[in-house]
């Protein structure tokens, strides 16, 4: 019998808190990076397509480790023995997770070896997996190219009763070797060189004009070359490995006298943190393992033999190289928003009415512009915004800056906290004290993640509050590449909650009412519940209900119940999520009328979208937050509506083309894994497809219309 947590419901009802109704989170996380490397397995994709979907199931996975391994390793290691809302201890998920990855990772290499290079060869390129299989000219190259470029670069290091066994850097890809003195009877000794980071991994090698292209990796140069950087010794082997070490930062705020300081302390503790995979080539010599194995303290579990190359990222370099454009899908341009055109004054298009953008099918380029023309507006007396993940050469960076150098009132609240950004956004914050602006470092204990730009602005009717709402970072590069949901307005209600917003960011006084939008942690979920449970009580009255959310992860146990709830009373729900889903469906009683799908495309689904049916009186809303306890309960979000009719229809226009989708769609099933959509006898729909056409079609009707043409988009999606 499953073990059971708190009893939401009453006497002689359903459970809707059984354990055995949930998934475990990282197991679900891992079925994830399962369903994107189904895209590189996926034969219908262009070659070069599937190498980058490899590489980013490569990538995950070294996030994954650093952060959620590494998380349960410290609860088993501090003997935390609580179960999660799956009934699972730390331990036990430890040793699912070791056994699910050891799966995943088979799967990449085979998926690897045995269908993509193969095709490369094919197709006119050859990554050379030995250096014993280059050619006599190409081996005269190599050479030259690590005595010119390599050699200078490099740090060998031997361990002996001199040299203590040196720091091997989180993420670096090192040679090991075990090495003797040229002398009689010389003992076996340790030694090891990290491949350097600084220079490309993925060399050229020299070829005649029509031939087929050659490549081989770095760390296959350097071990060919090895004994030149231990002269007096005889090289008995050499492999390559890497190391993976708990990144997770344990930062004690209300200790700290300066957060900035504290997080930088931390980055570097990184490079030294518990070692939580190891990952060697296959074939590695026993005595070598067995050194590393020993100084690293890691257990059998989390040591992989690879059969390939090590740390499939470098596919990314493989997917840069020029004269395979053929091979991949057609960069597509963002296009222009309609409401917005190249050159217009931004306020005075706002005030016409609420603007909607759908990133990445319609440029990012008017929230960028929205903060120049601030910047350099003489009626714009201040500006507001929460920054928590940007660009390397940010312009909405240089643009505060230089509202502030303007004479602007400007505040920022950069979140140091951002996971892997803190060093970036530590550069950042520098920078725009530096140019006058207002900084905060992010609420003690919080995480601000709400995405909310504030400008306000002295009109000939007095103050005018503009405000950008989003579901993504101000990051105009990942714009490109992440689905998200923009608002512009001028709503007088919002413009009151944003000034609230950043009064409460910046001085912690928490307003009495909220005109239409609704934060985390405070009081976020209490409404997503209410919301839920709306449609539940209007379903057992008989009335119109139905849920429809999108969002990135589902993992909030209160959530899930309420949903639970929802359905056993009749709701049909339509749930969207691209990643996590702890969520059960088809349970008898409980999800049947529940359905999940995931989509994963060309462009990484980021959007946070729900839809309640309201018997009839439909609301929409958008939001930064998942339906996660880390959104919910320990971040700053913000939920916000969108009241304008014909949003609301473009907003439900969205959803049903994703729930249409034949496919990039995967469905949810009762057993817990994931089932591409049977588009058999179907129209074949790919929403993102669907949407990037639909963008261009935008723009011809703006276009037809500024030209007297009677003509517009209306999007209308039909199966």
């Amino acid at each position: 019998m499953a073990e059971k947590t708190e009893n939401l419901t009453e006497k002689g009802k359903v459970v809707m808190r059984d354990r055995k109704f949930f998934e475990n989170r990282e197991l679900s996380w891992i079925l994830f990076d399962h369903r994107i490397l189904g895209e590189a397995r996926d034969r219908s994709n262009p070659l070069f397509e599937r190498l980058k979907f490899l590489s980013i199931t490569a990538s995950n996975l070294d996030e994954f480790f650093m952060v959620r391994v590494a998380s349960i390793k410290d609860m088993v290691n501090a003997g935390y023995t609580k179960k999660d809302i799956a009934g699972m201890t730390p331990k036990t998920q430890l040793s699912e997770i070791s056994k699910a990855i050891h799966e995943l990772v088979q799967l990449q290499y085979s998926t690897w070896g045995r269908s993509l290079n193969p095709q490369l060869l094919r197709d006119g390129l050859h990554v050379v997996a030995h250096h014993e299989d280059l050619s006599k000219e190409e081996g005269a190259f190599v050479d030259q190219y690590f005595r010119e470029n390599v050699y200078p670069v490099l740090t060998p290091m031997a361990v002996d009763s001199s040299r203590p066994f040196p720091l091997i850097r989180n993420k670096t890809l090192n040679i090991g070797a075990m090495v003797r003195k040229k002398k009689k009877n010389s003992e076996l000794e340790f030694v090891t060189v990290q491949v350097p980071s600084v220079l490309s991994r993925v060399v050229e090698l020299p070829a005649k004009e029509g031939e087929i292209k050659r490549v081989i990796l770095l760390e296959e140069i350097i071990e060919r070359n090895i004994s030149q950087l231990f002269l007096n010794y005889t090289i008995e082997c050499a492999h390559p490995f890497r190391i993976m070490r708990n990144a997770d930062l344990t930062i004690e705020e209300d200790e700290a006298e300066d957060l900035l300081k504290e997080i930088e302390k931390q980055i570097k503790k990184r490079q030294w943190g518990e070692c939580i995979r190891l990952e060697v080539e296959q074939g590695m010599d026993k005595g070598l393992l067995s050194i590393l194995k020993k100084e690293l303290s890691i257990s059998d579990g989390f040591i992989y033999e690879i059969d390939g190359p090590l740390d499939l990222t470098v596919l990314m370099k493989l997917y840069g190289l020029e004269g395979f454009d053929a091979f991949k899908t057609p960069k597509y341009e963002p296009k222009m928003v309609p409401e917005l055109p190249a050159g217009c004054n931004v306020f005075d298009e706002i005030r016409k009415g609420d603007i909607l953008m759908q990133h990445p099918y319609q440029t990012f380029e008017p929230v960028v512009d929205f903060i120049r023309q601030a910047a350099v507006d003489p009626k714009v007396l201040a500006i507001k915004q929460t920054l928590y993940r940007v660009s390397g050469n940010s312009p909405i960076i240089a643009a505060l800056a230089q509202a502030a150098e303007n004479g602007k009132q400007v505040t920022v609240l950069v979140e140091l906290k951002a996971r892997f950004d803190e060093e970036n956004n530590i550069v950042w914050a520098k920078k725009l004290e530096q140019a006058g602006c207002h900084v905060i470092y992010g609420l003690v204990g919080l995480k601000t993640h709400s995405k909310i730009t504030l400008v306000v602005r002295r009109e000939e009717n007095g103050i005018q509050r503009y405000v950008h709402l989003g579901t993504g970072n101000y990051n105009d590069a990942t714009a490109k590449l992440y689905t998200d949901i923009g608002l512009l307005t001028c709503s007088e209600t919002v413009g009151e909650d944003a000034t609230a917003v950043f009064n409460m960011l910046s001085g912690y006084s928490e307003p009495l009412v909220w005109n239409k939008l609704t934060l985390a942690p405070l009081w976020l979920k209490d409404k997503f519940l209410y919301l839920i449970d709306r449609e539940k009580r209007y379903a057992q009255e008989g009335r119109k209900a139905h849920i429809i959310a999108k969002m990135n992860s589902l993992c909030d146990p209160d959530v899930i119940t309420a949903l639970y709830e929802a359905s056993a009373a009749g709701v049909k729900i339509e749930l969207i999520v691209r990643g996590i889903c702890c969520l059960r469906v088809g349970i008898p009683g409980v999800s049947e009328n529940i359905t999940v799908r995931s989509i994963v495309g060309n462009f990484l689904e980021h959007a946070r979208i729900f839809y309640f049916e309201n018997d009839e009186h439909p609301e929409v809303y958008c939001s930064s937050a998942d339906w996660m306890p880390r959104n919910l309960e320990r971040r700053v979000e913000i939920l916000f509506p969108v009241d304008r009719p014909e949003l609301k229809e473009e907003l439900r226009h969205i959803l049903d083309v994703q729930l249409a989708d034949t496919v990039k769609a995967s469905i949810l099933k009762p057993d817990g894994t994931y089932e591409k959509v049977d588009g058999r006898g179907k129209k074949a729909v790919l929403a993102q497809d669907v949407f990037c056409k639909e963008a261009a079609k935008k723009v011809k009707a703006a276009k037809a219309k500024d030209q007297g043409e009677k003509r517009t988009f209306t999007p209308k999606f039909k199966q």
